[in-house]
């Protein structure tokens, strides 16, 4: 290392508040040391690095973390599989582990996954900044660690080729997530999509040569561990790190257990709501009114109240069958919460003379947000069964397979639909009786929204939205079997549908919507005989004026031209006798 120390990023991950307040404080008096941030599961930690990293610059340059709670084997096995996944993400980050776990299987198990340290909890900060800078150059350090021999990281060109390695490794993933992203985009040729999933490949390939041939012989050994682990995931390309015979394979295995199933979803999920999120469809949304950042913290903290929302579920031991019954509630209670933390629970604005707190005023005037929103989103149990109990998710007429990439896919959808559509719930009495508040607009609103016809137009075509939704849309969908989701693409907030069967909501339509339906079966019925029947009276017609009123027509022309011709030849005739006659 240079006698100058080169200053540091640090991110701190460990479940203890207490420990992370004070290795913070003991931190930061270093002057070249700063913690970017402090957070207390894996979750969170996947949520601040993909806010604050992008594709030109890296803010952190060491993760600390503890491996798990460090007291069940469970949270152990949870701990390692974090970080594999950090190191699929983000490999050109080095990891230190600061934890009270001193089992030689399970830092054997971390070191084989690329961990670049270990350090026990309990370590003086005199000998642990040292070992954060050598670990944050390139360099490794495993503390009297039975049976890990610590490598030399000061051979020759060590650095220099870790650089190289992490520099195209940088590269690389970075083109890939682009590529994935442009796979993903609905409609996609399939001439284009061949084209792109062979660039995958390549890339996948170009990762696992740069890996093999650029590491240092010490990364190269395998390592057995006694107890096998499922492999890491890649949120951004969903594809696996194994060992490196086998690294190249794409399919997805199924993971530990419900906990590590949620962790990889909501990652994904964490990383869609980085996409812009313009709405490309035609419908309005309710969120379109917000500013880009304001829309996405709103989403951000939705996804945080789900996770809290299934921690409870599951510590409160219910069953797969009382997930029914309980949908409106869960729905409510999220809805709630958003409203509460986004507004801010004691923030308050002044509305003529009175003084007034706009989360428990949105509260009390929150009529028509469950029958216009939370109680027509989809798949809400389904997902939530998959989350808790890892069951198979049966969606679009298919079964598929806990764990799987496919059912991830799925599942992921349902999930995103579920963030518009809370999030749509907590914009709609905003919306109603706030909309046109200075202090709110200013706030929250896109500059392009925020002059007061503008929200007059907007609300209004909200309002046709739900006119349009309950009386012609909804019916529609209901006798179409399908639902209408709303979904994180690449370019903004797409739409797509999906079968679903729904013979007990149209057993209860009435009125205007049954009438709907009838008209559509209607037009089914007659549609194709209708068209038959223009068909051959257009064909008649046709018929008619080429064959016969186009050759009679063509027959009176050729009379008219030739009776033209025979008076010219007459009056020719007639006046060469009248010239001989002179």
């Amino acid at each position: 290392m240079s006698d100058r120390p080169l200053h540091l990023n640090l991110l701190l991950i460990d479940p203890d508040p207490i420990f992370r307040l004070g290795l913070r404080v003991a931190l930061e008096t270093i002057p070249h040391l700063q913690v970017v941030a402090d957070v207390s599961t894996d979750t969170a930690a996947l949520q601040v690095l993909l806010e604050i990293i992008t594709p030109d610059q890296n803010p952190v340059n060491l993760i600390v973390l503890e491996l798990g709670n460090g007291s069940s084997t469970e949270s152990q096995q949870l701990g390692l599989q974090f970080c594999r996944q950090l190191k699929a993400l983000y490999p050109h980050i080095p990891i230190l582990l600061l934890s009270s776990i001193s089992t030689p299987e399970l830092l054997l198990a971390a070191k084989n996954m690329g961990v670049n340290g270990y350090c026990p909890k309990g370590i003086s900060i005199s000998e642990l900044v040292p070992t954060i800078q050598e670990i944050a150059s390139g360099g490794y350090y495993w503390l009297l660690t039975p049976g890990i021999n610590p490598p030399s990281s000061h051979l020759p060109f060590t650095k220099l080729r870790n650089n190289l390695r992490l520099s195209g490794i940088s590269h690389i993933n970075n083109t890939l997530t682009a590529v994935t992203a442009q796979l993903k985009i609905p409609g996609l040729p399939l001439l284009d999509k061949a084209i792109l999933a062979g660039q995958r490949r390549e890339m996948l390939a170009a990762r696992w040569l740069v890996n093999h041939l650029l590491a240092a012989p010490e990364e190269r050994q395998p390592i057995q561990t006694p107890q096998p682990l499922p492999p890491p995931i890649s949120y951004l390309s969903k594809t696996i790190s194994k060992p490196e015979s086998q690294q190249i394979q794409t399919i997805l295995p199924p993971l530990l257990n419900a906990k590590a199933l949620q962790s990889t979803l909501f990652a994904s999920c964490i990383h869609k709501l980085q996409f812009p999120l313009q709405n490309l469809t035609d419908i309005p949304l309710e969120i379109d009114i917000l500013r880009e950042e304001k829309k996405r913290e709103l989403l951000y903290l939705i996804l945080q109240k789900i996770s809290q929302q299934l921690d409870e579920l599951r510590s409160s031991k219910i069953e797969n069958n009382q997930l029914p019954e309980l949908k409106a509630k869960l729905l409510n209670n999220l809805w709630q919460s958003a409203i509460t933390d986004f507004y801010g629970k004691f923030s308050r604005i002044t509305i003529g003379d009175k003084n007034i707190e706009i989360a428990n005023f949105l509260l009390n005037n929150s009529a028509g947000v469950e029958t216009e929103i939370l109680n027509k989103i989809p798949l809400v149990i389904e997902l939530f069964a998959y989350l808790l109990w890892h069951t198979d998710l049966y969606v679009d007429n298919t079964s598929y397979p806990a764990g799987t990439e496919a059912a991830n896919s799925q599942a992921s959808m349902i999930l995103e639909n579920l963030l518009i559509q809370i999030a749509n719930g907590v914009l709609q009495p905003l919306l109603n009786f706030l909309a046109d508040v200075e202090s709110i607009k200013q706030n929250f609103y896109d500059r392009h929204l925020i002059s007061t016809r503008e929200i007059e137009r907007f609300r209004n075509n909200l309002s046709w939205k739900y006119r349009l939704n309950n009386y012609v849309n909804e019916p529609q969908a209901i006798f179409e079997s399908r639902y209408e989701l709303f979904v994180f693409a690449p370019r903004g907030i797409a739409k797509i549908s999906i079968y679903a069967p729904r013979n007990q909501e149209l057993a209860e339509l009435s009125g205007i919507s049954l009438v709907v339906t009838l008209l559509l079966e209607l037009r089914d019925a007659i549609a194709p005989r209708i068209q038959s029947l223009l068909s051959f009276l257009g064909s008649g017609i046709v018929f008619i004026l080429t064959k016969i009123i186009g050759r009679g027509l063509g027959l009176v022309a050729r009379g008219v031209l030739q009776g033209i011709g025979s008076v010219s030849l007459i009056e020719k005739t007639l006046k060469r006798n009248v010239e001989k006659d002179k």
